[in-house]
C-alpha cells in the first residue's frame, strides 16, 4: 500500500495561526500609514492652494481676496485639485491672511 503525501492538521493549523499571526501586526500599521499618508497629502494639498493663490494675488496686484472660482478661471487650479480642497476644508481666507 502507497502512503498518501499531503498536510496533516497540525500543520495546517501552524500555518493558519502564523498567517493570522502576521496580519495581525500588518493590519494596525497600514492603519497608521493610510493616516499619515492622509496628512501628508492634506500638507502638500495646502502647499499647492497657498502658492497658486500667492501667484494670482501677485498676477492681479488689484485683487484683495481670491477665490476658488478665481483661481479655477485663471487656471491656476484644476477643477480636481479645488474640489480636493474644498472637501480637505482648505480655506482661503487663512492663506491670503498668512500672504499679507
Amino acid at each position: 500500500m502507497s502512503k498518501r503525501r499531503g498536510f496533516t492538521l497540525i500543520e495546517m493549523t501552524i500555518v493558519l495561526f502564523i498567517i493570522s499571526l502576521l496580519v495581525l501586526i500588518i493590519l494596525p500599521n497600514l492603519n497608521g500609514q493610510r493616516h499619515r499618508a492622509r496628512g501628508i497629502h492634506q500638507a502638500a494639498m495646502t502647499t499647492v492652494v497657498r502658492g497658486q493663490a500667492t501667484a494670482y494675488l501677485d498676477d492681479h496686484e488689484s485683487a484683495e481676496s481670491v477665490t476658488y472660482q478665481d483661481l479655477l478661471r485663471g487656471h491656476y487650479l484644476t477643477e480636481q485639485q479645488v474640489d480636493q480642497a474644498k472637501s480637505e476644508h482648505i480655506s482661503l481666507k487663512a492663506i491670503v491672511d498668512e500672504s499679507a
